[in-house]
């Protein structure tokens, strides 16, 4: 099973749309992961039908009310566990609540997926494997547009990460 993991798009306030690149690996993927930040319902929807259907995301800060999705999802794919939230507040802690999230949402094995930083990330904190897409537009203040995936099967997961001048 292939998934797209994507955050921080913030379109329309600080990108105009999802860059091509992005939508096509979204559009290829068995399933797409988004960590909030969306900033509008459109950009949710645009994300579902992307997918297809096959669909996890989560409100970010940026999003409010106007995005109707839960602060914490779970999804089960290619029989991993992950545990997505935004990661909201401030840079310092942002792993410890990550970490808190998967702690009170997923099993012992689980996997966080959290946005926010706009920052690449890939680590192991406190026992918690913790993946950060950055920004799939590059919104101030990432340095770069980026995106990850993964291939998920029997419980193995293999994550690749895409910029936007690889593509």
């Amino acid at each position: 099973m292939e998934l797209a993991i994507i955050s921080d798009t913030h379109v329309p306030g600080r990108a105009s749309g999802i860059p091509d690149w992005v939508r096509e690996r979204a559009e290829a993927a068995d399933h797409v992961v988004h960590a909030g930040d969306f900033a509008t319902d459109a950009v949710v929807d645009e994300m579902r039908a992307l997918a297809d259907g096959a669909f996890t995301g989560v409100r970010g800060n940026a999003d409010g009310r106007a995005v109707d999705l839960p602060p914490v999802a779970t999804a089960e794919l290619g029989g991993v566990e992950f545990v997505v939230t935004h990661g909201t507040g401030d840079r310092i802690g942002y792993e410890d609540r990550v970490v808190d999230a998967v702690a009170s949402h997923g099993g012992p094995n689980a996997v966080g997926v959290a946005g926010h930083t706009h920052e690449l990330l890939d680590e192991v904190h406190d026992g918690v494997r913790i993946l950060n897409p950055g920004s799939a537009t590059g919104a101030d203040p990432a340095t770069e547009t980026t995106m990850l995936t993964a291939t998920v099967s029997a419980g193995d997961i293999d994550v690749t990460v895409h910029r936007e001048d690889e593509w």
